[in-house]
């Protein structure tokens, strides 16, 4: 026991009163026979979080509780370095629970795999008939694309990014902190930082979490919509961070909007080719949203013989799901583009040194 590292798990949260508990007894049920010391940083929620923290009565020499007058996750973050004594660093979940072995096995990873970083599958869930549906959207391919940690299990590899990671200090002191810009996106972005210095970011199947989704599709629109925002300046900052799927979703909606303007053009006296041109890309997502619900739906199905298609309340809502995923994650890009048009030299973006944290 006196050989093994002291880690730190920090937790940066806001307005997570519905998860939270549940967040800190996950951690309380570690079974990491060292050290470790767990920095909850709340990001001035309005909600009951910190009433739940009080409730709980977490043990002060080993919960510590911050502030963060910036609110988001990146600054948060930043703030917990300056008080971390650990060897190794979790950024640990707020929305999320992890696995009774998940600390043990992020160290043992990190001191025999030869790897800086390491993460694993996570295990979308919802609590409610609207939030299953979501869930399953966010684990398909055909939602998320090749998303390595939400549509892969049982496999471990090298990947270019995981959530909820844990690091060494080394690494975490040689690609400095987090961009204190990056509302969403931000593991993505120092990931890459690391994988840039050549360290190797492992995704291993026995590190497992399991996360909430959004309950609603209004806050699932606006979670995407703002992944699709801040992956713009991921992309000014590292362009071979991107994969193909990430330029998707916007050259959908970019085709999207040219289809809706040669629908608009339409007359009777046009040439029949524009109206077939307006309705290609609509038709052929239509075409591959419904077969793609199908086949999500039927994979997920545990007992195929009472499976009833046309009362499954899936089949109703799980294209529309896919929908909001696809478009808010695409015109999220695009107004990023937008927004940041002048930003294309900036490949530092706000990221604060260790002398000014």
């Amino acid at each position: 026991m006196n050989n093994l590292p002291l880690v730190s798990i920090l937790i940066p949260i806001r307005n997570e009163a519905a998860y939270i508990e549940r967040c800190i007894n996950a951690i309380q049920d570690q079974d990491y026979p060292g050290e470790m010391e767990i920095l909850i940083i709340d990001g001035q929620s309005t909600d009951k979080t910190r009433d739940t923290l009080r409730q709980l009565a977490l043990d002060p020499s080993v919960f510590t509780i911050l502030d963060n007058p910036g609110e988001i996750v990146p600054i948060g973050i930043n703030i917990a370095f300056r008080q971390t004594k650990g060897k190794i660093i979790i950024r640990g979940p707020g929305h999320c629970i992890i696995a009774p072995d998940y600390v043990s096995n992020c160290v043992r990873h990190l001191q025999t795999d030869n790897v800086d970083g390491v993460g694993g599958p996570m295990k979308t869930i919802g609590e409610t008939p609207l939030a299953k549906i979501i869930a399953l959207a966010m684990g398909s391919p055909f939602g998320v694309g090749n998303s390595a940690f939400r549509t892969i299990s049982g496999t471990s590899m090298l990947t270019d990014t995981i959530p909820f990671p844990a690091y060494t200090r080394q690494i975490i002191e040689r690609a400095g902190l987090y961009d204190e810009e990056l509302k969403r996106n931000q593991d993505d972005e120092y990931n890459y930082r690391i994988r840039a210095l050549g360290g190797k970011i492992l995704l291993a199947a026995d590190v497992q979490s399991t996360y909430f989704s959004r309950a609603s599709l209004q806050k699932l629109w606006k979670q995407y919509l703002e992944y699709g925002y801040y992956k713009v300046r991921v992309l000014q900052k590292h362009p071979r961070q991107m994969s193909a799927r990430q330029f998707i979703p916007p050259i959908f909606v970019f085709c999207l909007i040219i289809s809706g303007f040669l629908f608009l053009s339409y007359n009777f006296h046009s040439s029949p080719a524009i109206l077939y041109l307006s309705s290609f890309t609509p038709l052929a997502y239509i075409i591959a949203n419904l077969a793609a619900s199908l086949w999500t739906i039927y994979s997920n199905n545990k007992n195929i013989s009472q499976f009833s298609l046309f009362n499954h309340l899936f089949f109703v809502t799980l294209p529309i799901a896919f929908i909001i995923l696809h478009i808010s994650y695409g015109l999220g890009f695009l107004l990023g583009l937008f927004h940041f048009w002048n930003r294309w030299s900036d490949t530092i973006g706000k990221v604060p040194t260790w002398e000014n944290l």
